[in-house]
């Protein structure tokens, strides 16, 4: 590209599109599974693509990692084992690795070629790849998830595509049933659960399969996320044992590490859910 252009992302279910600005395409590969591409935008950062779809931006991804590890984390008492199901940029498990009292953090993503090129353009989200608390495997999360010992997770984030390709199997009972038979009697599912602006009926059943699969409370909380449709997501929250939500609030304040969205302020504002979707999520 000589002169920059746009790149738009048109989604039919909202009738409405994201757009960026690109200068150039840096890279793009084939995988066994779905096309990456890796374009660098004049406003943005880099941008990763995947089948068409835009995965994150350099501006605006720690708004994501952040609210998908920290609230579920500062939840439990004392996560000390936790699995990411996906998460191949490595965002999330640079996030939950800030955690002193995590002692062994598993990623298991289907695709190694998103992780190989997100080490290459967004280095910074790989900078805890090589702590000897991270394991990283290249495998089906289904199957992991279905293969983990009982009673040995305390927090398991799924952090996954939409709900098509690679990653339809992770929104339905049988893989919530391995996730609840996977985390100890006090443990967290986390998953993201897409905008509660447009697309309040998949969270409603999410979180009725989350429900049939033995998890008994949720708690869904919503962030803004300019990258993706109606930019503002959400990650949705499953525990075992009919435990509430309270969070570790004085721990979340005196944390040692540094974030740039989540402190205990936005964590209790998320729980506090508009109108709409509280009434739509039955509280």
């Amino acid at each position: 590209m000589t002169e920059p252009t746009w790149h738009y992302e048109n989604f039919d279910t909202t009738g409405s599109a994201i757009g960026y600005r690109v200068t150039r395409k840096l890279d793009e590969v084939q995988s066994d599974f779905q096309k990456i591409e890796i374009f660098e935008t004049t406003d943005w950062g880099n941008l990763m693509l995947i089948d068409g779809a835009v995965m994150l931006t350099t501006r605006d991804n720690f708004l994501y990692h952040e609210m998908m590890s920290h609230p579920a984390l500062f939840t439990h008492a004392a996560p000390k084992h936790v699995v990411i199901i996906g998460g191949g940029d490595c965002g999330t498990l640079r996030e939950v690795l800030k955690h002193p009292g995590v002692e062994r953090a598993v990623q298991c993503d289907i695709d190694e070629q998103v992780t190989r090129m997100a080490e290459k353009w967004f280095p910074e989200l790989c900078d805890s790849n090589d702590d000897a608390r991270a394991q990283l495997l290249f495998d089906d999360g289904i199957a992991y998830m279905k293969n983990c010992e009982a009673g040995s997770v305390d927090v398991v984030i799924v952090d996954s595509t939409d709900p098509v390709g690679p990653a339809e199997g992770l929104f339905n009972k049988a893989f919530y049933e391995s996730c609840h038979r996977a985390l100890k009697d006090d443990g967290i599912l986390v998953q993201q659960s897409e905008s509660p602006l447009a697309l309040l009926d998949l969270i409603r059943a999410m979180r009725t399969e989350m429900g049939k699969a033995g998890f008994d409370a949720f708690q869904t909380l919503p962030f803004p996320q300019p990258c993706y449709p109606t930019g503002w997501w959400s990650c949705t929250l499953a525990r075992k044992g009919g435990r509430g939500f309270e969070f570790r609030e004085s721990d979340a304040r005196g944390k040692a590490f540094e974030t740039k969205y989540y402190s205990a302020d936005t964590h209790r504002g998320a729980q506090a859910l508009p109108p709409f979707v509280a009434q739509a999520l039955g509280g």
